[in-house]
This record gives structure tokens, sequence and C-alpha cells, in this order.
């Protein structure tokens, strides 16, 4: 293939009204007009629900917060035959925490991406770095519009030199000319013209130009300062025009009414072009350094305007060697003097306008677009030819890129023919305390996992004898599971408690869906059905998230009733509800407090928000997900799960131990979730790391399980680790095993020359 004959663009579109929208829709034109017959499609991203009246070139629409649409849009591109994708990034376009539903799509593609990087952050925040890593290992090329960009992706994103393109913001290519003719159709003539133009903002720096005018007016008293734009959408949202009246109201106190012009309009292209040629000199008072592109400044630059601006990144190499005049942030005397002084030096300014022009010449739309194309050009050709694919760097460690084998021999020897033992003295079972559902629903769990390829199954009557003790702890009269049974087979309670019906709830939902056998799927069903009413009345959040999880499966492959539905909403809102009512700055979690099997709650908002497309629950789940994995985190970079001497603690971060077994499992479970949930290959790197906990990459730097037999000792205490090792344990690192032997064969199967295509689920 020599060159790309079909271009898909992501991004904002006009007639929506962002900056954004423009640069897509004037890169998508431009390279439209080529001489190369390039067919163009553009996937349009749409915010807070609303529609827009877009042209023909827009063949897809995103909402921005339904996750859905990302899956769709990923389906649209890789269908359609397009050979190369130009992605538009900035962080506020795209749902999720840090724009992370973008990775949704990504994820999916199965064709070269090139990102142009509007915004490339100093300072990221941590979520913002995991969104912006993932984009960037997505992306064949990144291209930035300034060399800051490009320095700043080096160094503190690390991006490889050779896989940054630095290409300029385009611009139109528009007659050099006098204002005179401009200022007489708009209604300016014998004034000396300031403008800024684009949307209002508090970060666009107006007030500062607005104060500067006194001064200006005494050097120049024909001057006028033109505010040419809407109120940002969003900012109307929230605030409606509280900006602007704030303006109008500075405007009156300094008694300029008459020098300045607020013209509240999102004006076309050419009535653009028209009031940047009739004014003297145009203005960029902004407030942040961290400005890496202006579309406003380069159309004014190349229509050859003398331009004073604060030195943001952009401004600071466009105007550099007197191409501009820079001043102060925040400077009002020093910005009214730059202008003045322009204002009153005809020859000085003329000389500016000429130099701009000249060295803007390479930067319009047909240049720009040559440069895209031979980007797209060489990207495609690379990735056509590419033999090896791209490897996550710290994706996998070398654990789980070869992962243990799967070994029961313990696990056979905990059971019995009623079912699994709770605990053990060492390696030998306890027959002293008998049983409990709790463990053989995750026993029923386990085989459930071991269905999938690649793994021996467990027996017809082992996995029959987990069913039959969870069927044998139905209490149809209170229609609960008991909980513990001695080993005499006596039941020791009338019901369990709540959680631990939840748990087992889970384990039917699970069988339901994936059990090999059509008989037992369909008893697992119909306990599931009988046993769900009673978690409407329950009040632990675990046994709503336990819910939740077989919810997840029971939904995949049942048509719910009305009943089933209802209460999985209900659930997830109960969840969401404590998270926002608890949550603070520095506690991001759904209770006073942290307990055991904490990760859960975060997994069962992202798989049920997944499986019913709610972005709240996705959202929810991938914040308290996100601080809770800061806490199980050592200096050192080792999970270290919450230890139970922190259980009743409130608001206090956790005590290291004793650590449990259960904690490294619901980790890794709800970090594949959250990878499933957003893409960023950073979660898969979490799970390893919680897995690694198991292999000895722990506090004590002691392996708790015993490759040979799988066993798993019960914990870690401060000095030692416990050496019995009980139902729960082996279970726990079993289940852990199977996920984390998956995920290993999902990154085999990416390995493959081809197709070359991420796997979006387990």
């Amino acid at each position: 293939m020599t060159r790309p004959n079909r271009i898909a663009f992501i991004g904002n579109s006009l007639p929506r009204r962002c900056g954004i929208a423009t640069f897509t829709t004037d890169l998508q034109q431009a390279i439209s007009a080529t001489s190369l017959s390039v067919e163009t499609s553009i996937v349009a991203m749409n915010d807070h629900g609303d529609a827009y009246d877009y042209p023909a070139a827009v063949n897809y629409q995103i909402s921005d917060d339904r996750i859905g649409d990302y899956v769709e849009a990923a389906e649209f591109l890789n269908a359609g035959r397009f050979d190369a994708v130009s992605l538009q990034h900035e962080f506020g376009i795209f749902g999720g925490e840090a724009g992370s539903h973008l990775l949704v799509l990504l994820s999916r593609l199965t064709i070269p991406v090139i990102t142009t990087l509007h915004t490339v952050l100093a300072e990221p925040t941590p979520v913002q770095r995991r969104v912006m890593d993932a984009i960037v290992d997505a992306s064949s090329r990144v291209v930035v519009m300034t060399e800051k960009g490009k320095v700043l992706l080096r160094t503190v994103y690390r991006v490889p030199a050779d896989k940054i393109e630095v290409i300029p913001h385009g611009i139109p290519d528009f007659a050099f000319a006098a204002p005179d003719d401009a200022k007489a159709e708009l209604g300016f003539s014998g004034k000396s013209v300031i403008l800024t133009f684009g949307l209002l903002s508090p970060n666009k720096g107006i007030e500062v130009m607005i104060d500067a005018m006194p001064s200006i007016l005494k050097s120049r008293p024909d001057a006028v300062y033109v505010v040419l734009g809407a109120t940002h959408p969003n900012l109307v949202r929230e605030q409606g025009e509280a900006y602007r009246e704030s303006l109008l109201a500075r405007v009156r106190n300094l008694g300029v009414e008459s020098n300045v012009v607020f013209l509240d309009h999102f004006v076309d292209q050419s009535t653009l072009l028209d009031f940047i040629s009739m004014c003297d000199v145009y203005v960029t008072p902004y407030l942040n350094e961290a400005q890496m592109t202006s579309g406003t400044l380069a159309y004014s630059f190349g229509l050859g305007k003398a331009v004073v601006s604060t030195p943001y990144w952009h401004a600071q190499e466009l105007l550099a060697g007197g191409r501009g005049i820079l001043v102060p942030f925040g400077d009002s005397p020093a910005i009214g003097g730059a202008i003045a002084g322009l204002l009153t030096d005809d020859v000085r300014r003329q000389a500016m306008r000429e130099r701009a022009y000249a060295d803007s010449r390479s930067m319009t739309w047909e240049r720009i677009a040559e440069r895209y194309l031979a980007v797209f050009e060489a990207t495609t050709r690379a990735y056509r030819l590419k033999v090896i694919p791209r490897v996550d760097k710290g994706e996998f460690s070398r654990d789980i890129r070869k992962p243990p084998e799967m070994q029961i021999s313990h696990l056979l020897s905990m059971c019995d023919d009623t079912g699994l033992f709770q605990h053990a003295v060492h390696s030998v079972p306890d027959r002293s305390h008998g049983y409990c559902v709790d463990d053989n629903a995750r026993a029923l769990l386990l085989a459930c996992a071991l269905n999938n390829p690649g793994e021996q199954r467990l027996s017809e009557a082992l996995t029959s004898r987990f069913a039959a003790f969870v069927q044998h702890a139905w209490n149809p009269d209170l229609r609960q599971f008991r909980n513990f049974m001695s080993f005499d087979r006596r039941w020791l309670e009338d019901k369990g408690s709540e959680d631990s019906h939840g748990r087992t709830l889970w384990a039917l939902g699970e069988c339901a869906r994936s059990d090999v056998s059509p008989s037992r799927r369909r008893w697992a069903a119909a306990l599931f059905e009988l046993a769900l009413p009673a978690v409407e009345g329950f009040h632990s959040p675990r046994a709503w998230a336990f819910a939740l999880l077989g919810l997840d499966a029971y939904c995949a492959v049942t048509e719910a009733d009305c009943l089933t539905l209802r209460l999985r909403r209900l659930l997830a809102d109960r969840l969401t509800a404590m998270l926002a009512t608890v949550e603070t700055k520095d506690w991001v979690w759904f209770e006073d407090g942290l307990a055991y099997d904490n990760a859960r709650l975060p997994q069962a908002l992202l798989l049920t928000g997944l499986s019913t497309e709610t972005s709240g629950y996705i959202d929810a789940g991938l914040r308290s997900l996100r601080w809770l994995m800061t806490l199980q985190t050592t200096p050192a970079g080792f999970f270290r799960p919450v230890g139970t001497e922190s259980f009743g603690d409130q608001r206090r971060p956790p005590l290291p131990f004793d650590q449990q077994a259960l904690e490294a499992t619901a980790t890794i479970s709800a970090c594949l979730a959250a990878w499933r949930a957003d893409g960023i290959g950073a979660w898969k790197t979490e799970a390893s790391r919680a897995f690694g906990w198991f292999l000895g990459e722990n506090d004590l730097s002691v392996p708790l399980v015993d490759l040979e037999t799988g066993s798993c000792r019960d914990g870690l205490h401060p000095d030692r680790a416990n050496e019995n090792r009980g139902g729960e344990s082996v279970v726990s690192y079993l289940l852990s095993l199977a996920e984390i032997r998956q995920l290993a064969r999902v990154s085999a199967d990416r390995a493959k020359p081809a197709p070359l295509r991420v796997l979006s689920a387990l």
C-alpha cells in the first residue's frame, strides 16, 4: 500500500461550538481537498446528551457518557475498511474520569491510530497520566503542535522520539491586506481595533485586557477592544452568563463602555476572517502557561496581525524572535503598554505584520494536510508490514507471562463426600470446624472458572458435591441460606449472614452461566430466582455487591424479569448512594472503615455498569478502586492487602497485618474488571502485582503457595506466614490463578501477528 485511501477522524465537529470542533472539521476538509482523492469520515463526539445538525462528513456519533457508543464506534471503524484513524484528543471531550471511556474504543480497533494531542500536561494527575499513557500506547504515532509538546512527551511521558511528530496548527490561506476595508464593512472605520476572539471563559484573561484599556486610551483615544465570541457552552450550562455579566460590570466601573464591544456570537469562518482582517492588534491575555495550542493565535498570526500575548507555551514558540510581543501573565500595565506602543508606531506594527504573514505560509491548511498525509502513509505502511506487535511496557511481570500450572491436589485433600472443609492444621484438614456455605460457594465458583479453555475441569463428582452443599444449605422456610455445618452434618443455625447469602447467590449466578452441565445450569438459575428477593431487605454493602456479581452472570444468560432488573438497579444505586454520602477528598469509599473483600464493591459496580451501560456506576467503581489501590500499595511497589487489625477503624489508613488471601483475590478480579471498563493496561499491571503477593512479592518476601500442591497459607502475620492452609485460602489462590492464566492466554493471543486486535474482556 503506497498511501491511505480512507481516513476516519474522531473528535468534536462543527457545528458544535469549540476549538476542537473547528480543528477537526478544518483538517478533515483539508485532507479531502487534496488532489489524492482521499475519502474521509468523522466520528463526532456529542456532549451532555446534546445533538447537532452535522454535515454529511459526519458518519457516526458518540454520546460522551454512553460506553456502548464507544464499543459500536469501534465496530463501525473496523468494518468500514478505513486505513487509519486520526484521533483529536482533549481530556474534556470524552466521558469517564479523565476521558477514560475513549480507551474502550481504542482497545477494540484493528487499524492504526494517529493521535493529535491538543493538550499535554506537565503535571498530570495519576488518572490523567494513566489515561495518557494508554492513549499513547494505543497510537502508532502522536502529533503535537509545538516543540514544547514534544519535550513534555519525551521527559514526562517517556515517549520515544521516533513516535512523535510536530505539525503546527493549520491556518486558512487568506490574502495579506490592510484592515481599512474590513473596518468599513464591519462598522469600525476610524478606530484603532484590538481584537480577542474565541469562546469566553475565565482562563482567557479578558478582565486583564479590560483593566488595560484606560492606559491605552491615553495614547489612542480612538482605540476599541472587540471581544468576539459566545460564552463557552459548558460555562453557560453551569453558571449561565454570570462571567460575561461580570466583564460588562468591570467595563462600566472603569468607564470604558464606549471603547469595549462584546459580540456574543459563534461566527462562521468567513465572518471570523473578516473580523481578524479589520483588527490592528490581536491579543491573547490567557492566564495559564500550560496552553499547548491556541487556534485563535494561529489564525491571527497567519493573517499577518501584530500580536500581543501572555507567554503560554504556544505563544512562546510562535511569537519568538520578534514575531510578536510577549507580556507577563495578569499584568495589565504591561499589556496596555505593549498595545499602546504598537498602535502609536505604524512602521513597527507593519513590519511585525509582514514578518508574521511570511513566516506562516508553511502553516496553511493545504501544507498541513500534506504533512498529515505523509504521517498517515508512513504509519499505515509500517503497520501493514509489522510482524511483531507492540507489547505494553510493564504490562506483565515474568510470573504473569508464564503463570504457575494449576495444581489441585491440596483442594482435593480438603474435601470429603460432604464438601470443602473450612480449616486445616498446617496442610491437614481440620474436621472440628466442619464446613460452611461460604467456602463451598467459592469452590463452586472455582469449578466454573476451570471450565475456561486451557484448564482441566474439576471432576463431575466434585462439582456436584459443592452444588449439593449449596442446595442443602437452602432453608425454604426462611428463604435464606444456612452457613455453618458441623462435621456430623448438623446445621448450626437456621440462617447465615447476609454476606454468606449474597456470596452464594454469586456462585449460583455464575453456575447458571458457565457450568458445563445444562441440568445444573437450570438448577442454579431456579435456586437463584428463589433466593434473590431476600437481598432487597439486606443492609450489608458486601451482600449487595456479591448479589450484583451473581446478577451480572445470571442476567447474561437468562431473560431477566422486572423484579430482577429492578433489584439490580436498586442494589447498584444503593452502593453509589453510599459512596456519594461518605466520600470526601481524602476518603473515597463506601463506608467509614475498611473491612474484608473490599475490592468486591467497586468490582460489582464496574461489571454492572458495563452490562447496563451506566457510566455513573463505572465512574464510581473506578474512582473507589483507584483510591483503594493507593492504600494497598507499599512504597516499594508491592501489593499489601488491608490488614485485619484495621477492621473497625474509621477513616484511618489501614494497618498492614494480618493479611489474607481473599483480599488479593478480590483485588485481582476488580482490577481486571476496571481494565474491561476503561481499557487502561495499568490495571493489568495492578492485577499482576496483587497475584505476586501469593508468590512472595509481599512485606515478608515469603511465598504463600506451594506450587506443587496448590495449597495456600492462610495469610501473613507481622513476623511470619500462617502455616495453616484452609479452604478459603486454597480456593482464593486457585480462583486468582485461573484469572491470571486466562489473562496470560489473552496476552498470548494479542502477540500473534494477525489479526492485530486487543481483546476487551477476559
